[in-house]
């Protein structure tokens, strides 16, 4: 996108290791330290990082915020940077994954303002229905344990398997206690899920990994998330301490603005809510 730096896959993979030892002990580079300058922001290309760019080329000015957007393709670094300071805030995650992340990698990423929500969908390129799935079907699902879990209650909660009473949000496939049609289950990155498409007979896809690979979750989806009393909308996200950072604060108020909304409205036609 125009107005972010988008990360190689390579890059990625050598930010982990940076962040990693700088947060064993080199003072490194902290962009959230000094309030007077850019706040940094980590976010999914898509909605996140589009979201950002449209308050970033519409309403931060205005507003007297200096904003940077740098997108990341992967599920971990925008956390582990926004720990370490490498950025001053990150958009692209939910509440039960921050949950997970923070318990498993001993982080202290704290939510500031919920923005929108993508629903989870079942995707095929072989079949028009969930119904039509033959029996010994592949299907792919994240294999983080938060979406994984939330796959499965998807497919739970439209029939097509049953999981055992009580699953939280870490439930596996060994959770299922019906599968009427003896489904297989490959676990994949989440960002793979689309991209297998054509190698599995459906794919549960987060919204946007949906988007971006140009799928409609309103229309294409054989299955979707419901928006109501949903617990995964999107969030701006901070490390603790750090939420009264009049940055923070500015744009806060700016993702849950009234143009805001309209653009996701506009732009994404129910493929993306606003959670405002």
């Amino acid at each position: 996108m125009r107005n972010a730096t988008k990360l190689t896959t390579a890059v990625l993979a050598a930010g982990v290791l940076t962040l990693g030892l700088s947060a064993c002990g080199s003072s490194g580079s902290d962009t959230a330290s000094d309030t007077s300058g850019p706040l940094v922001v980590a976010a999914s290309p898509t909605p996140h990082a589009e979201i950002l760019n449209y308050v970033k080329e519409n309403l931060a000015k205005k507003a007297g915020l200096d904003l940077e957007v740098k997108e990341f393709t992967d599920y971990v670094t925008p956390n582990t940077a926004t720990e370490d300071g490498s950025v001053g805030a990150n958009y692209f995650q939910n509440q039960p994954y921050l949950d997970d992340f923070n318990k498993k990698r001993g982080t202290h990423i704290v939510p500031v303002v919920t923005v929108h929500l993508e629903p989870l969908g079942l995707y095929s390129h072989k079949v028009k229905s969930a119904d039509a799935l033959k029996s010994g079907a592949t299907i792919a699902v994240p294999n983080d344990s938060v979406n994984e879990a939330r796959a499965l209650k998807l497919l739970d909660a439209n029939g097509i398997i049953t999981l055992k009473d009580g699953v939280g949000n870490e439930a596996t496939p060994s959770d299922i206690a019906k599968n009427p049609k003896n489904l297989t289950f490959k676990e994949l990155e989440a960002a793979q899920t689309p991209r297998s498409l054509d190698d599995v007979d459906a794919a549960v896809v987060n919204g946007n990994y949906a988007i971006e690979a140009d799928l409609k979750p309103a229309s294409d989806a054989l299955v979707l998330e419901s928006a109501k009393n949903n617990p995964y909308g999107n969030f701006l996200a901070v490390k603790d301490g750090n939420e009264d950072d009049p940055r923070v604060k500015k744009l806060a108020k700016l993702l849950t603005s009234a143009e805001v909304k309209k653009f996701i409205d506009d732009k994404y036609a129910g493929s993306v809510l606003a959670s405002f």
